[in-house]
């Protein structure tokens, strides 16, 4: 009787051992990763805003690898041939190899999920949310449901999005306080703008198909409230509000001199020709028509520290919302 209690419980030892071999054989380890998803810009000068907030997203997580993705096709045609070109990759060292290969946030998504990282946090780098955000989270949320039939081989355990400068619609994280929050970061333009007795003037992109607007209206009242020495105005190069919109609030108001600056990431190609450049249909040309001297700001708002805060601290409430924990 003895020894058939002892055999049971070696049987049942081996049992459990088994188990728990074949358990810890299909425990899965979640690796983390991060995906900035930007339009992107062909200016090398521009191309400090972008690092910059690469550099911000990397010194926050430090054992979290950051990738940079290219949203715009264009863009990344124009780099995949300059990367091609010895001549042009000689002159310009002071482009990195991840600009130079920039690849489109789901190349980048696949390219994680192939080394072994399944937990992924992409955070665009759009100001409000248009029609680009909303693309993005198409595919992000397209591939985030992707089920398979064990749950061990699903491509992503956890893949989620971050949201832009302004905010996006929901209850968990307002729209409106992100509008504050992006106000108080742009105190360094209303001191600029009111050292030199002027107006601020910002050129966002905006959209001919989608009604972003209403984001850059609110801004605007935001940075009125805040800072009451400056009359701020933001218009877009495309859609509402337009330049005929800032002209005449500008007219308006009398005013004879503006601080204009890029309401973008990146002080590119919208800022170096269609904000500031000498061609008569410029911003800057048309002001000056109009009796308004003009000073541009040719910076894009990620080289901004403040700016580029909003977005890591945006990549980490997406995470902390789906139980992500970055390092």
């Amino acid at each position: 009787m003895k020894w058939r209690t002892v055999f049971f419980a070696v049987a049942l030892l081996c049992m459990f051992s088994v188990q728990a071999a074949v358990a810890e054989e299909q425990k899965v380890e979640h690796k983390n990763g991060i995906v900035l998803a930007m339009f992107g810009t062909t200016v090398e000068p521009a191309l400090q805003g972008l690092l910059n907030i690469k550099e911000k997203m990397e010194k926050a997580y430090p054992n979290t690898p950051v990738r940079i993705a290219f949203t715009s096709n264009i863009i990344r045609k124009i780099w995949q041939k300059r990367a091609a070109d010895p001549a042009y990759v000689k002159a310009h060292p002071e482009v990195p190899p991840e600009i130079l290969h920039a690849q489109g946030p789901l190349a980048t998504m696949a390219n994680f999920q192939d080394e072994g990282y399944d937990t992924l946090v992409v955070q665009p780098t759009h100001i409000a949310p248009a029609e680009e955000f909303l693309d993005l989270s198409s595919y992000v949320e397209a591939l985030a449901a992707i089920d398979t039939i064990k749950e061990r081989f699903k491509p992503f355990h956890r893949l989620v999005m971050g949201r832009p400068m302004l905010g996006t619609f929901g209850t968990r994280h307002p729209y409106a306080e992100d509008i504050k929050t992006a106000v108080k970061a742009m105190q360094q333009d209303a001191d600029r703008a009111k050292k030199e007795n002027a107006a601020l003037v910002y050129m966002g992109h905006g959209n001919d198909y989608f009604a972003s607007g209403g984001s850059y209206l609110q801004f605007e009242h935001e940075m009125r409230v805040a800072y009451p020495d400056v009359l701020t105005v933001v218009g877009t190069v495309e859609g509402y509000p337009a330049f005929e919109q800032v002209l005449a609030q500008l007219k308006h108001a009398d005013i004879k001199k503006v601080v204009v600056r890029p309401f973008m990431i990146v002080a590119g190609d919208h800022a170096v020709n269609d904000m500031a450049g000498l061609e008569e249909d410029s911003w800057k040309s048309m002001l000056e028509k109009e009796g308004i001297t003009v000073s541009p700001y040719l910076h894009g708002m990620g080289e901004n520290d403040r700016v580029a805060e909003i977005y890591v601290n945006h990549a980490a409430d997406a995470a902390a919302d789906a139980g992500i924990v970055l390092k």
